[in-house]
């Protein structure tokens, strides 16, 4: 069997150069991990005999993706890879405990307004289910947070975001809430809808071509922090979906699932003030201290900035 041209004389030290491994000035680590990715892809080529019409076809693809590249990277599960790694470190660690972390996405908007205790979401009139969902902000010993902040985001009942759809009103369906003295956060919204991927775009081209479907299960996101605690990223999912366990996004993970109380009797619906249906939620979150100072603060991904 022949040797693959990759590990010829002749490419490893084509991959050198392209690196700048020969030089002495720029960034050994990143010199090293761009050989690595372009090395790859050169074996990529050469094992699968991709053809010239083919590479150029994918790269032409890749270009005319790049809007949607916050959505290829959950798709084809790297951010979800990225939560495992940390989830690894922390085994290493002898860290335990605390919220499952998982993805953001690429659907959150800073600057939503800052309440204390309780948060009133859905700011549009629009018909749906009406959600509260309350718990506390604890420690690693259950001990409540006082102060913490809970930023909640989430789609409304037809699976769209607002700033990214237009016809919302700014910050509909996202708050921050300030826990109260006993760690406690309460908020009342709409219960939102599943969605998926643009149609016809990039990412569900991509995963047709791959035999794959854009569907996301409903869900709610969570930055949870506190000063001298890790900072949280994780959402959670509405019990019931028929894609709770099929997310295209790889989000849903054991714990971030809580049941889901829905209440349909003239009874509690009087006790509400309400006329329709409406569903309640309680899940506590449980942070862990921060061993550095930049495990309190969110990653540098670029992220839409109204406040």
């Amino acid at each position: 069997m022949s040797t693959p041209i990759t590990k010829s004389p002749e490419v490893q030290s084509l991959l050198d150069k392209v690196a700048g491994l020969n030089g002495t000035i720029g960034d050994p680590r990143l010199k090293k991990i761009i050989r690595r990715i372009v090395g790859d892809l050169f074996a990529t080529v050469e094992e699968f005999n991709i053809t010239e019409d083919e590479f150029w076809g994918a790269l032409n693809f890749v270009a005319q993706g790049a809007p949607e590249f916050g959505l290829w990277v959950p798709g084809l599960g790297f951010e979800h890879f990225l939560d495992l790694l940390r989830d690894e470190a922390d085994k290493k660690a002898g860290l335990d405990g605390g919220t499952p972390r998982t993805i953001e996405g690429p659907l959150y908007v800073n600057g939503a307004p800052l309440v204390k205790g309780e948060a009133r979401l859905d700011v549009d009139p629009e018909v749906g289910d009406v959600l509260f969902m309350q718990g506390r902000v604890l420690d690693a010993a259950g001990k409540p947070i006082a102060g913490a902040i809970v930023d909640v985001w989430h789609a409304n009942t037809r699976g769209n975001y607002s700033h990214f759809d237009p016809s919302q009103s700014p910050f509909n369906f996202r708050r921050r809430i300030e826990t109260d003295g006993e760690g406690r956060y309460r908020f009342r919204s709409l219960v939102p809808s599943g969605y998926a991927v643009p149609p016809k775009g990039t990412t569900e081209q991509l995963l047709d071509a791959i035999g794959r479907h854009g569907k996301r299960p409903a869900h709610i996101h969570f930055f949870v922090s506190a000063p001298g605690y890790r900072h949280l990223t994780t959402q959670i999912n509405i019990d019931g979906d028929p894609y709770l366990h099929d997310d295209f996004a790889y989000a849903t993970r054991d714990g971030l699932i809580p049941p889901i109380a829905r209440h349909e009797s003239p009874a509690d619906l009087h006790a509400k003030g309400l006329n329709g249906p409406y569903a309640e939620i309680e899940f506590d979150f449980t942070l862990l201290k921060a061993e550095k100072p930049d495990e309190e603060v969110l990653s540098s991904r670029p992220r839409v900035s109204l406040g």
